[in-house]
C-alpha cells in the first residue's frame, strides 16, 4: 500500500467515527484487523478517538516515510513521555526504563545498554546454545509438544542466567514459577485485560493472585540484590552484576528499587516477545518445507565447533528470522509518541497534545516495499537490505528496544542448534492464527509440533 496524496492543511484527518469504546474493544480483540480496516479505508494516517486509557486523540503512522520523520522530530515537536506505559506501571515498577522520561529516560538508557553489546553479548552465546541443547536433549521420538512452551522455557532461562544472574539453587526454583506467574499477567488476554481497566484491579481473583506472586518475587529479588552487595560482584558477567557496578554521569550507583524494576522490565520485554517470534519461526519452516529444505542445507555445512554467536552470520538463518519478525511482529506498534510542538506530516497539521502510534505490523505489510506481504518468504531479505523504518520489529528512534541484539542471538542460535540436530513435524489441522497475547501479538494455540527424532 502507498502512501496517500498529501491533503490540504487544515482538513481533518480521516479515520472511524464509531464510539471510543467500541474503538478500544476493537483494538482488545483483533488489533491486525483494526489495522488492516482503517489502512484499506483511511489510508496511512489516520486518527481514532481512543484504544483505551491515556490513549485518546490517537493517530496512527503506518508507512515508512511517515515513521522516519516522526523519529527525526523526537525531541523536538515531538516527545516520548514515559507516562503513556502507566498502564504496565503494576508489573515493572515506577522505576522501569520503559516508564522514564527526558533525562531520566537518556541517562538509565546509557547504563543499560552496554551488557547488550560486544564482547558481552558473546559470551551470553554459549548460555543460549548450552539451554538450547538442554531443551533439545529432553525430547524423545514421537514426542509431541507445544513450540512456544519450549521457546517460553528457553528464554526464561536464558534471562534468569544471563540477566539476574541464576542458573540453579532454592531461589532459582522459587522465582521460576513467580516469573511465569508475572509473564502470564500480560500474556492471557482475559488477565490481560484488568491493565486496560483499573477499576477491575481489587486484590481478590486474578488481581490479587498476580499481587501476591508479585509480592514474593520482591522478596526474592531484593534478596538476590542484598547478597549480591556482600559477595561483590566482581568477575561475574550477568546483566545484574554489570548494572550495580555501573555510574551514571553524577556517579551515582542505581538503586535497588531501580535495579528490580529494570530486571521485570528485561523480563517482560524480553522473554514472551523472544519465544513468540521463536515459535513463529518454527511453524513458517514447516508450514513451507522448500524453505526448512533451504535452512538444512545452510545448516549442515556448519562445523560443529563454529562458535554460538557466529549462528548469526547465516544468511537463511539470519533471513529466516526476519521474517518471521516481519511477518507477525511481536510488537504492534511504536512507543508512544506526544506532539509538543504543532507540525506538518503528510500535508496534516498535528496540533500539540495528540497522541501518535508508528504501526510497525503496517510499515511490514506495505506492499511496494514487501510484495505479498502476508507470505513468508525469507528470500526477500537476501535480495535487498531494508531501511531502520521499513524494517523495525525493535521499534526505532530513542526508544529501540535495548535488548534487540540478544533477541536475534537467542532466536538464531536455538533455531540452527535444534534444526541441525533433529526433525520435527507440524501437528496442526490447519494454518496458525495470530492473536492478541496481552500487549503484544502471539499464536493462537501456541504452534503444535511432533519431535521425529534426530537427523
Amino acid at each position: 500500500m502507498t502512501v496517500t496524496a498529501p491533503k490540504t492543511l487544515g482538513k481533518p484527518l480521516p479515520g472511524p467515527t464509531s464510539p471510543s469504546f467500541v474503538q478500544t474493544l476493537y483494538w482488545l480483540v483483533d488489533p491486525l484487523g483494526l489495522m488492516d480496516n482503517h489502512t484499506k479505508n483511511y489510508g496511512d494516517l489516520f486518527a481514532v478517538n481512543s484504544i483505551g486509557p491515556g490513549y485518546d486523540k490517537l493517530i496512527f503512522a503506518c508507512h515508512p516515510r511517515q515513521i522516519k520523520e516522526l523519529f527525526a522530530r523526537d525531541g523536538k515537536e515531538l516527545s516520548t513521555p514515559g507516562r503513556f506505559n502507566g498502564l504496565i506501571q503494576p508489573l515493572v515498577g515506577s522505576q522501569s526504563l520503559l516508564l522514564l522520561s527526558g533525562n531520566d529516560h537518556r541517562r538509565r538508557r546509557k547504563l543499560i545498554l552496554p551488557p547488550f553489546h560486544g564482547d558481552r553479548l558473546k559470551s551470553y552465546g554459549n548460555t543460549i546454545q548450552t539451554i538450547a541443547q538442554e531443551i533439545f536433549n529432553q525430547w524423545t521420538p514421537g514426542q509431541r509438544f507445544v513450540a512456544r512452551h519450549a521457546t517460553q522455557e528457553l528464554t526464561l532461562r536464558v534471562i534468569m542466567e544471563t540477566v539476574f544472574g541464576i542458573a540453579g539453587g532454592d531461589r532459582f526454583d522459587a522465582m521460576k514459577p513467580l516469573l511465569t506467574e508475572m509473564v502470564d499477567m500480560v500474556a492471557e488476554p482475559i488477565r490481560a485485560s484488568l491493565l486496560f481497566f483499573p477499576v477491575l484491579q481489587k486484590s481478590w481473583g486474578p488481581w490479587g493472585k498476580f499481587e501476591r506472586a508479585r509480592a514474593d518475587l520482591d522478596v526474592l529479588i531484593y534478596g538476590e540484590i542484598s547478597d549480591r552487595r556482600k559477595a561483590g560482584v566482581e568477575n561475574r558477567e550477568d546483566i545484574l552484576s554489570l548494572l550495580m557496578t555501573a555510574r551514571d554521569e553524577d556517579g551515582n550507583p542505581m538503586t535497588d528499587e531501580e535495579l528490580r524494576d529494570e530486571l521485570i522490565t528485561l523480563l517482560f520485554a524480553g522473554h514472551e516477545t523472544t519465544a513468540t517470534a521463536m515459535a513463529w519461526a518454527i511453524y513458517w519452516l514447516h508450514r513451507q518445507p522448500e524453505c526448512l529444505e533451504k535452512l538444512r542445507d545452510e545448516l549442515s555445512a556448519v562445523p560443529g565447533d563454529m562458535p554460538p554467536m557466529d549462528m548469526m552470520r547465516l544468511p537463511y538463518l539470519s533471513a529466516v528470522c526476519n521474517e518471521a519478525l516481519r511477518l507477525y511482529p511481536v510488537a504492534i506498534v511504536t512507543f508512544p509518541r506526544y506532539v509538543e510542538k504543532p507540525f506538518e506530516l503528510d500535508g496534516y497539521t498535528l496540533e500539540q497534545g495528540r497522541i501518535i502510534l508508528g504501526s510497525i505490523y503496517s510499515v511490514h505489510h506495505q506492499e511496494d516495499i514487501f510484495p505479498d506481504s502476508h507470505a513468508f518468504r525469507p528470500e526477500r531479505f537476501l535480495e535487498r537490505s531494508f531501511s531502520a523504518t521499513e524494517f523495525m520489529p525493535f521499534g526505532g528512534g530513542s526508544r529501540r528496544c535495548v535488548g534487540a541484539a540478544l533477541a536475534m542471538a537467542e532466536l538464531a542460535i536455538a533455531i540452527g542448534t535444534w534444526l541441525k540436530q533433529g526433525n520435527f513435524a507440524l501437528n496442526e489441522p490447519g494454518p496458525v492464527q495470530p492473536q492478541r497475547r496481552g500487549v503484544t501479538l502471539g499464536q493462537k494455540g501456541g504452534v503444535n509440533m511432533r519431535f521425529v527424532g534426530p537427523v
